[in-house]
């Protein structure tokens, strides 16, 4: 009874002394490290950087899908230049009653008196202004194209920063992780002498040898996900544009934003490229129909013809046009009417999923900060400082070594559980920004 009464004694004073010491360290930096910031990253020396916009503008100039999509906005104004064109004359040219089974008859005076030449040219006048609607609707559809090229970059915008903020993850998990095994290390080197020392047995000091395979796991799968995901972010970037040995520049850290979410709703009603290339979808529709109803007008074939037969020397004028009895087009002009109201409830259907994107994103932004504000109000000081304190009474003999190991997990896990809490924020502040459709958000 009295052991057990003497061992809770020392172990109260013991705390007290970890927790004068502690205090002290906060007074002194240079004598304890301070709480470990998740906005330290394990940059490679000497690297270029990049910054997060920056690779934003690198992905907008190379990315190679990309850059193929927008070929699709040439090739619809090349599209535009044909529907533009006016229809070719037609030159024609004939002759008649040559003698070919005859050729004794074949002559100079034969050609001139008995045979006949003709040559003509006709050309197709175009009614209904079918020129104008097949231009308008080329250009409609082009601005169509626009803003489905506009909707790829801001895909790929948000792309860019998903994979930038899991490196920016890797590299601060790769920094704890290194702390942490340094910072190990040492307390493994104390538990080394302390059982030199006779203080503690050998199966303390295999267990704390043990914990060190989980810290330098740590280290080697915080490496690889570094380094796939620089890998994963260079070929967003453009393979060839980013060299090998590159960096990410920026700060993993806590971004507020004011915005409410009626702010951002209006917003995105105003910027979204998918909302405007389904506006403008009805736009091109209608240009469709009128198109249609013009092509429903028959068109009229002039022709104007030279004869020589003789000595008769004549111009002949022709016309020709379809009468629209039975063939008007009609179908296709029914077609292309329905095809409005399909763009019209395609433009209803995404104008209510853009809201509900906003909503969901902004949802899931308040989650994240504040599952972020929990580990700011103080949770992260108090791991280190239950570290600090059961660290310095395991070193001095005043507690266990499952204690410290227990403190120690404690500490990792809530260190990794705010690097990736504040990831999931940055990445819903990603997912918001591209919801609004803008990166200046409200």
């Amino acid at each position: 009874m009295r052991s057990t009464i003497l061992r809770f004694c020392i172990l109260v004073l013991s705390y007290s002394i970890a927790e004068s010491a502690v205090g002290q360290a906060a007074q002194s930096p240079s004598q304890a490290n301070p709480p470990q910031s998740a906005s330290q990253l394990a940059q490679k020396p000497g690297a270029p950087l990049i910054s997060l916009d920056q690779a934003i503008q690198m992905a907008l100039e190379h990315n190679h899908n990309l850059l193929a999509t927008r070929t699709t906005i040439q090739q619809n104004e090349a599209e535009e230049i044909t529907a533009n064109l006016r229809p070719n004359p037609v030159l024609m040219g004939d002759s008649q009653f040559l003698p070919i089974f005859q050729p004794s008859n074949f002559s100079s005076d034969y050609l001139d008196n008995t045979a006949q030449f003709d040559l003509g040219v006709s050309y197709l006048f175009e009614r209904g202004k079918k020129r104008q609607n097949r231009l308008q609707a080329a250009k409609d559809q082009t601005n169509v194209t626009r803003s489905q090229v506009a909707d790829n970059e801001r895909t790929l915008a948000y792309n860019v920063a998903t994979d930038f903020i899991n490196v920016e993850l890797a590299e601060s998990t790769l920094e704890l992780a290194n702390k942490d095994l340094k910072s190990f290390q040492q307390t493994l080197d104390v538990t080394d002498a302390r059982y030199k020392a006779g203080s503690i047995g050998l199966d303390d000091l295999l267990k704390v040898k043990l914990q060190m395979l989980q810290f330098e796991t740590d280290v080697a799968q915080a490496k690889l996900a570094r380094v796939q995901g620089l890998s994963d972010l260079r070929q967003l970037l453009g393979y060839e544009q980013v060299s090998a040995d590159y960096d990410v520049s920026g700060s993993f850290e806590y971004q507020s934003i004011k915005g409410n979410l009626e702010d951002m709703q209006a917003a995105a009603l105003q910027s979204r490229p998918d909302l405007q290339a389904a506006q403008r979808g009805i736009a091109a529709a209608n240009s469709a129909f009128n198109l249609q109803k013009a092509i429903g007008k028959r068109d009229i074939t002039g022709q104007m013809s030279y004869t020589h037969l003789g000595y008769l020397n004549d111009v002949s004028l022709f016309g020709s046009m379809q009468l629209p009895i039975f063939d008007r087009n009609q179908g296709e002009i029914k077609r292309a009417g329905i095809a409005i109201t399909q763009a019209q409830e395609q433009q209803l259907y995404v104008n209510g999923q853009v809201l509900t994107d906003v909503r969901d994103a902004y949802e899931g932004w308040k989650s994240n900060n504040e599952i972020v504000g929990l580990y700011r109000s103080g949770y992260l000081d108090a791991a280190q400082q239950s570290l600090d304190i059961t660290d310095y009474a395991y070193k001095h003999g005043a507690a266990s070594l499952l204690d410290f190991l227990d403190a120690e997990r404690s500490f990792r896990t809530t260190q990794l559980g705010y690097r990736q809490a504040l990831a999931s924020y940055l990445l819903a502040l990603e997912q918001l920004r591209q919801a609004v459709g803008t990166r200046s958000l409200p």
